[in-house]
């Protein structure tokens, strides 16, 4: 039976009038692992902290087994600032000791790239001090792994991280013996390590078996026979429903409780978004061109990025970009908004970006830009406009948009000013939809949201019709609101990847295999090198046959819906069927040839 390693009985805290927890018993047994959720300043980082006997409850008791190792991470790191990465990971031992142990190997690697951590300008000799905020927070996350302890508390782990370091964490820490109690709002990583959840509501925290997924079952489950929750909430969680039990059926394994009852619950609820609709609404808005790139050539400083690059953003396209650090993924987005602001006057070092005559972009940085912080939240969103129309005949008022972005009646009169890093961020992007933009552009933008505003966030986009291009290391977002993702790997081009973040990682790891140089070989007489030309005619025809797949594949969904509803007529399931074949047989050929195109661009 497994051992019990944390005990929490009627703990309870407050801060100010704030209840956080309120009589709360839990226990942490040695072979769990928890993720923590809940809406932000509702107390999961609290509830961690009395966990780990960093803060002491108010009342209550916690009782930790005899000679518990407890590592824990929070989001204000504890490194000294005058100590070398070397000292603070691993410690005095020799480099034949730490580079013979498999296990400090493996976290240095997966952290940092490398073992001479390629990042850093002096490799484990840097100083702490001058590194920027999420260096430092690596090195304070791979300082706990490597210490081994019993019991890993971690606060927004993934933070900081991009997608391969993310993948990464997720093998490490299911593979390891430790049990592990974790707030994050990312899902898929939830998902991936979590066997168990937390929910903390209101001072209390519900629990449920299963990763995420399971999580979003059980809780739709729960609301709908309490029927405890206003009703605008719960379609949200069921529609969020849908689309795991539709769009992702790969994602969680057998949930621990009864999928009929899930299945009747979303039964009814229709896909997150109806391409068609959006495809036509952003046709009507944008015309034909939004974005055209021919021959781009991308740079920072000497470093070339992007060398000829040849891409299409059309009307109603939702596309991701992933990439290594540094690639030029935010660079390729700065690029793309210069050339808009300035109508096509600011152009990239060589080749053409050609703007739509209609777009409208909004940009959504990294950096949080600067608010009004005299005025109140609601005061800011109005100064942009009173009411805002989202696409589909949906129309809302300042106030309502605020409501749907977790700032309540009372939390619209707060000054700007007094507002968290979280609920800024989430005030930049409530005035940028409030300005109405067919084009959106949004760079990391799951940082510092807790997961019900991504939910919020993530329905608003479902019908908003314009042209969508992210940037983020949230998986779970990616797959929620794009329908297609591209990766730059570093090598100064841009790939689709019809499969998406699994594909990107698959290539990432073959390049790193194949990152010994092979022995130089003279190149056949009669091979000459291809034309810029041909280059770009390949990629022009590459992205119209993947606009025709794309039709496709709707056409093949509506068919076979056709064929269910029709089953009983067999003449008109014939027909249906034999359009089918018509289709699936283009389809094949269509792939042959996009695969015979992706070798010549």
């Amino acid at each position: 039976m497994p051992v019990n390693l944390v005990n929490l009985e009627t703990v309870s805290k407050v801060y100010g009038t704030r209840t956080l927890l309120d009589g709360i018993s839990l226990g942490v047994s040695e072979e769990d692992r928890i993720g923590v959720v809940g809406r932000n300043g509702d107390g999961k980082t609290t509830l961690i902290e009395v966990l780990a006997k960093k803060v002491e409850p108010d009342r209550g008791r916690v009782t930790h087994l005899g000679g518990l190792r407890l590592g824990l991470l929070t989001q204000q790191d504890s490194l000294d600032p005058e100590a070398t990465v070397r000292h603070e990971v691993v410690g005095d031992l020799a480099d034949h000791q730490w580079a013979g142990d498999p296990r400090i190997r493996d976290v240095l690697t997966g952290l940092f790239g490398g073992l001479d951590l390629p990042s850093f300008p002096s490799g484990l000799d840097t100083v702490i001090g001058p590194l920027s905020g999420g260096e430092r927070r690596r090195i304070a996350l791979a300082k706990l792994l490597i210490d081994d302890p019993d019991l890993i508390v971690l606060d927004e782990p993934t933070n900081h991280l991009d997608v391969e370091g993310i993948a990464w964490l997720a093998r490490h820490l299911a593979q390891r013996r430790s049990a592990l109690v974790c707030v994050t709002h990312d899902r898929w990583f939830l998902d991936q390590v979590c066997t168990r959840m937390w929910d903390v509501q209101g001072g209390a925290v519900h629990e449920y078996d299963g990763g995420y997924s399971d999580y979003v079952f059980a809780r739709a489950e729960r609301e709908r026979i309490a029927a405890t929750e206003e009703a605008k909430r719960q379609n949200l969680m069921r529609k969020e429903l849908a689309w795991l039990r539709r769009g992702a059926p790969a994602r969680t394994s057998k949930p621990r409780f009864r999928i009929e009852t899930a299945n009747a619950l979303i039964a009814d609820v229709p896909a997150p978004r109806d391409q068609a609709e959006l495809m036509r609404f952003a046709n009507s808005r944008l015309g034909k061109t939004v974005f055209d790139l021919e021959d781009v050539r991308l740079e920072a400083g000497s470093k070339e990025l992007l060398h000829r690059l040849t891409w299409q953003i059309g009307p109603g396209d939702r596309f991701a970009l992933v990439g290594v650090n540094g690639a030029g993924k935010t660079s390729l987005l700065r690029a793309l908004a210069e050339a808009a602001r300035t109508g096509g006057e600011v152009q990239p070092a060589a080749g053409s970006i050609r703007v739509g005559k209609t777009v409208k972009l909004a940009y959504l940085s990294q950096e949080v830009v600067e608010l009004p912080g005299q005025l109140r939240v609601l005061e800011a969103v109005e100064q942009i406009r009173g009411r805002v129309d989202l696409g589909k005949g949906r129309e809302m008022t300042a106030s309502q948009l605020c409501e749907r972005f977790g700032f309540g009646k009372q939390k619209q009169w707060t000054p700007v000013g007094d507002l968290s890093g979280g609920e800024r961020r989430r005030l930049q992007m409530l005035r940028l939809l409030m300005d109405e933009p067919n084009v959106l552009f949004l760079d990391e933008p799951t940082n510092d949201l807790d997961i019900e505003t991504l939910t919020q966030l993530e329905d608003l986009l479902d019908g908003w019709p314009g042209s969508l291009v992210v940037i983020s290391h949230d998986r779970f977002f990616l797959e929620r609101t794009t329908d297609r993702i591209y990766a730059l790997l570093g090598d100064r081009t841009l790939r689709m990847l019809p499969r998406g973040v699994d594909e990107y990682l698959e290539r990432r790891e073959r390049l790193r295999t194949e990152s010994v140089p092979a022995p130089a070989v003279a190149a056949p007489a009669a091979e000459k090198p291809r034309s810029a030309a041909v280059s770009r005619a390949a990629q022009k025809e590459l992205q119209r046959v993947e606009r025709r797949l794309d039709r496709i594949a709707e056409q093949e969904k509506t068919l076979h819906a056709g064929m269910a509803e029709h089953a009983t007529d067999f003449t008109k399931v014939a027909e249906l069927d034999g359009t089918l074949r018509e289709l699936a047989a283009e389809r094949e050929e269509l792939e042959n040839r996009w695969l015979e195109l992706a070798e010549e661009a």
